[in-house]
This record gives C-alpha cells, sequence and structure tokens, in this order.
C-alpha cells in the first residue's frame, strides 16, 4: 500500500471515529417545551423553526413537543416544574422570572425602550448577560431572550388618550409589584389574574379591560369582549428560553452546544414573525371592530413621569450593582439605538 493510500485510510479512519463519537454524544430525546401563547403565535413560531433546526443538526434524535396555551400550567407552575426536573424546556416573560430573580423585574419597568431594537439590545447587552448568569443557581439555564412585543392597553369602557383615562377603571395585570403599581399610580384599579383566567372575565366584565401586544390580544380573541385598543406601549415584553438545568446537566456537551445552536439560528427568524405578526394583528383587531387610538408623545411622556415614583421605589429595594448596570445599558442603548 502506498504511502499516499496509507494516509488517505488514516485521515478517512479519524474522521470515522470523530464522526461516531459525535454520534454517540446524541441520545434519543423528546423534549417538552410548554408556554402560554397559542400556535398562531409568534413565540409558537419560534418555538417551531428551533425545532426544525435542532432536530436537522441531531440528525433527527432530539425531538421538541410543544405544549402551547398553558396547557403544562401557568408560568409560574411551568416554572416550577422546570426547577424540579419534571419539564424540559418554557419560554417565560421576565415578569415571572423576578419571582426568582427579583432583579428581572428591572426588564418590565414602563416606557424604557422605544422600538424593538432597543428592546432586543437590552437583552443581548451586558444588562441581560447577567441577569442570565444568575439563573443557573435557581435550578434553571437561560438559552436567551425572544421578542413578543409592545404592551398596550385594551378595555371595554373607553379610549385611553391620557393618563386620566385609566381613572377607576379595573384593568388585569400580571401578578407582579411592577405591573400593579404602575397601573395604580395612573388611578386604575389593577386586578393580578392569571392570564388563563382573563377571556372569562373579561366577557362578565368582572374587569375592564386587560394590557398585552397586539398579537396576544388576537389571538386569543379579546376582540370578543373588548372595545377599544390604545397604543400606550408601555412596555417592551421579553421571553426568556428557560431550560431545566436538572435535564441539561444530563446533556452531552454536544447536545449542549446544539441546543445553544439552535437557540441563536431561529432568534431572528422569531424577531422578524413578531414584527410581521404585529403589524398584521392591529390590521386585523381594527377589521374585526374594535376602535384603535394612538397617544400623543406628550401624554404618553406624562404616564412615564406618573409611573417614575414607582420605578424609583421598586429600583430602591433591588441589588445596586444590577441596578447600574441596568441604567447604564439604557442610556448607551438610546443613544447608540434608534
Amino acid at each position: 500500500m502506498s504511502l499516499l493510500v496509507r494516509a488517505l485510510s488514516a485521515t478517512a479512519i479519524c474522521v470515522a471515529l470523530t464522526v461516531g463519537a459525535s454520534a454517540e454524544d446524541i441520545q434519543e430525546r423528546t423534549i417538552r417545551w410548554g408556554h402560554l401563547n397559542n400556535t398562531d403565535h409568534p413565540v409558537s413560531a419560534g418555538v417551531q423553526k428551533f425545532a426544525e433546526i435542532l432536530l436537522a443538526k441531531s440528525g433527527g434524535k432530539m425531538k421538541i413537543r410543544e405544549f402551547a396555551a398553558s396547557q403544562l400550567g401557568n408560568e409560574l407552575q411551568q416554572q416550577s416544574a422546570l426547577r424540579g426536573g419534571t419539564q424540559e424546556m418554557l419560554s417565560a416573560s421576565t415578569t415571572s422570572l423576578a419571582t426568582v430573580v427579583p432583579e428581572f423585574g428591572l426588564i418590565d419597568f414602563p416606557f424604557i425602550v422605544k422600538t424593538i431594537e432597543q428592546a432586543d439590545a437590552l437583552g443581548t447587552g451586558k444588562f441581560g448577560t447577567s441577569m442570565l448568569d444568575t439563573l443557573p443557581s435557581k435550578g434553571l439555564i437561560g438559552l436567551g431572550y425572544w421578542g413578543l412585543g409592545f404592551r398596550n392597553v385594551t378595555n371595554s369602557t373607553r379610549p385611553i388618550t391620557k393618563v386620566e383615562d385609566f381613572n377607576g377603571l379595573k384593568l388585569r395585570v400580571i401578578p407582579n409589584p411592577v405591573y400593579l403599581e404602575t397601573f395604580g399610580s395612573f388611578k386604575a384599579n389593577p386586578v393580578p389574574m392569571a392570564f388563563g383566567e382573563l377571556y372569562s372575565a373579561l366577557e362578565t366584565r368582572t374587569v375592564d379591560g386587560e394590557e398585552n401586544p397586539f398579537t396576544v390580544i388576537l389571538s386569543n380573541k379579546f376582540y370578543e369582549v373588548q372595545k377599544y385598543v390604545s397604543a400606550t406601549n408601555h412596555t417592551f415584553t421579553l421571553n426568556i428560553i428557560l431550560v431545566s438545568k436538572a435535564f441539561w446537566d444530563k446533556l452531552s456537551p454536544t447536545e449542549q452546544r446544539l441546543m445553544r445552536e439552535a437557540y441563536e439560528e431561529s432568534r431572528g427568524y422569531q424577531k422578524e414573525q413578531t414584527r410581521l405578526q404585529t403589524e398584521k394583528a392591529l390590521s386585523e383587531l381594527q377589521a374585526k371592530g374594535m376602535q384603535y387610538n394612538t397617544v400623543a408623545p406628550e401624554e404618553l411622556d406624562r404616564m412615564r413621569k406618573t409611573a417614575q415614583p414607582v420605578v424609583d421605589k421598586i429600583a430602591a429595594n433591588l441589588k445596586p450593582e444590577a441596578v447600574k448596570l441596568f441604567n447604564d445599558e439604557l442610556d448607551r442603548i438610546r443613544k447608540d439605538v434608534k
């Protein structure tokens, strides 16, 4: 056998061994991924894209099984299941993470960003990364962030054009101090309530209204029980892609790498779906009879100033180093990102 043939044979054997070792590092797995949204929502589109990428990268071995529309419980219940190792994945709002790491509540502060790009920069920058680093000690792994869109107010009583229009309205809000105190400062009557109970509460007039991204309002047919939708754009909702640490620690380094790659490669697609579906959702809400109004910039500024004491109060009870990093990042983003 010639030296060239021997060299080629040796190379082929090495390649085969490498491929074989890599294949052995990937096990047959079915990964349960829960979230609150329906299957026509941008979050579901992101889950499906992630699943497609992971399936291809793993040679068909690592499969995502999606449980949409709160099938596995509300976010706190699913979060507990991840920490206990009985569920593998969850895409959850930063709001629910504030129950385990209070500094996640900073992301829910009202009127901190004005564009999707600014919100994205907050998640991918130093502050967003530092928050992901807090999760392993809580039994969670954060792969990164997805965007759901800006939250806007709907109600069955009147359009919201100024802060005084909130006066006396019973508004369902996420059970979180930032939301409760922000809408309380507007003199609304904020009602903490699980998302799964919301449609019924709106239908029976237990509450007058709620606040969510346009895509959520459309997907959950709130237009059937709400008349007005007002572009308050008070908060941009970020989702965190969470993995149970108990499950993560069972994965091989190769499998962990494929999971991270699937997130990175699906992120741009999910962001674009949020943008496209937000535009489409607003048009459809109007077509279905909801009365839409924008809010003048000076009135939004009045809302921001009204809520500022709430921001200051809550920030004072959080870790000073996290608050400083958050504020430094906001200053950078507002300057550099449009």
